[in-house]
């Protein structure tokens, strides 16, 4: 005889289990919550002492505007708890930290050049901060299954392509002696659209690395203890470093094509696990800026700007080193702790609330407060990479690996160049900088890596026993 269940019992069983899921205790988000309080606390302390540094006063307005950011992101902190409790706890709090300590010290930068309203980097930085919360937000909602990416893999190919080639429609270039980087839409919302290329391109790689993974592994010949690909296997790797490299000729954009050949690369290594694609990698960017550094002018100068960067005459010539040279000062007037917030002169820096903004802070809070950021660069790369290898499929793994490389390298990049250890290519620190296009495709990034980490721990595990 069968015994049936009445529909009251599978109803009351229901209500049992949301009651136990809503009272049980998530470790993971109360880890985020007292680390997101921490990280709230530093950024209201950092914004109180760049205006006690530099107006001898407090003014509450900005401290209320701060909050209202922070009631955001507590917000963020919120829905993680009802549709992404299992999210990695580290992400969110280091982001915002991050973001916070840029915005005080952009604001202070605004001080010392008496910039108020909306002439403000701070006051935009904040509106754009405020965007980008509200993204994460929205993609943590709507993106329920991150793997539904995957179907989406030359759509997303093709928006990376397109967004790329946006500055050459007409109308919509913002003219720059730099670089020709920036649209506007308008005349009034200009953006940058490499800054959201380099996560569409993330996912096509992804995608189209899970589909040919076992044509690029198959194996190949072996020389000096590592098996080389074949000569038809290199195919997509001279694409993407013609892409890159027509980046760097038509754009003038020397970092966002170095940037995204790189992804590639460490993506296909994390494919097909041949050391062989990093060592074609590290040539492939050799021989492209060495090629580029022969025909392009502006590449030139980056170089003897590196090289010869305390040369009198270069300092004084347009376009030469003086950019360079002002924020190593800077850094060197900072010392092992630095002026302390509000109190040192940064602004003597062209640029220095985006592209020097890590000379600008390693001034007032000094050697041990920038390896401190630092630090929080290392662990966010280090937490992305752990999501990616975590996982068990192969399109969630790829895609967090990437993103979290792209970041890493970027603030490589940018850290290396201000401190002369690189050649200077334009790009942006992420989180730090001033600038709306870089802080939303972070965000972005940080919002694929709480979809993706949920998505891994909820995975049910193999069990050898």
């Amino acid at each position: 005889m069968t015994a049936t269940t009445s529909p009251d019992v599978n109803a009351d069983t229901s209500v049992l289990r949301a009651l136990r899921r809503i009272r049980g205790p998530q470790s993971q988000r109360n880890r985020e919550f007292w680390l997101l309080l921490f990280a709230v606390i530093i950024s209201g302390s950092a914004l109180t002492l760049v205006q006690l540094g530099a107006l001898h006063t407090v003014d509450p307005v900005i401290l209320a505007i701060g909050g209202g950011l922070a009631v955001l992101v507590f917000a963020l902190h919120i829905v993680l708890r009802f549709v992404a409790s299992d999210a990695d706890p580290f992400v969110l709090p280091i982001a915002t930290l991050l973001t916070g300590v840029g915005i005080a010290e952009i604001y202070r930068l605004d001080i010392a050049e008496h910039f108020t309203g909306w002439a403000a980097f701070s006051t935009k930085q904040l509106v754009w901060t405020a965007i980008s919360v509200a993204g994460v937000i929205t993609l943590v909602i709507l993106l329920r299954n991150y793997r539904v990416l995957y179907r989406y893999t030359y759509l997303s190919g093709l928006a990376g392509i397109v967004l790329l080639l946006l500055p050459f429609v007409p109308g919509l270039r913002i003219a720059n002696a730099n670089a020709d980087v920036w649209v506007s839409i308008g005349g009034v919302f200009a953006f940058q659209p490499g800054e959201l290329a380099k996560i569409f391109l993330a996912i096509f790689f992804a995608g189209y690395l899970v589909r040919t993974r076992e044509s690029l592994s198959s194996v190949g010949k072996r020389f000096l203890g590592i098996t080389w690909p074949r000569m038809r296997e290199l195919g997509p790797v001279i694409v993407v470093w013609l892409i890159s490299l027509g980046i760097i000729v038509a754009e003038h954009d020397l970092g966002t094509g170095v940037l995204i050949f790189g992804m590639f690369i460490v993506m296909l290594y994390v494919a097909t696990g041949k050391t062989s694609w990093v060592l074609i990698g590290v040539v492939g960017v050799a021989a492209g800026v060495a090629i580029v550094s022969q025909f392009l002018t502006y590449v030139q100068g980056r170089f003897d700007a590196w090289i010869n960067a305390f040369d009198p005459h270069l300092i004084n010539a347009p376009g030469g080193s003086y950019q360079l040279v002002q924020g190593i000062f800077g850094l060197a007037h900072g010392g092992l702790l630095g002026t302390g917030l509000g109190q040192g002169r940064p602004q003597v820096t062209p640029l220095a609330e985006s592209d020097f903004i890590i000379t600008s802070l390693g001034e007032e809070i000094g050697l041990i407060g920038l390896f401190a950021l630092l630090c929080l660069y290392l662990v966010f790369v280090s937490r992305g990479l752990r999501i990616g290898v975590a996982g068990q499929d192969d399109f969630g793994k790829l895609l967090a690996v990437g993103v979290s490389f792209t970041l890493g390298l970027q603030v490589f990049i940018m850290v290396g160049g201000v401190t002369r250890v690189i050649p200077l290519t334009g790009l942006t620190t992420p989180f730090l900088a001033a600038g709306g296009s870089s802080l939303v495709a972070n965000w972005l990034i940080v919002g694929l890596l709480l979809r993706i980490s949920d998505g891994v721990r909820r995975q049910p595990r193999v069990v050898i026993g």
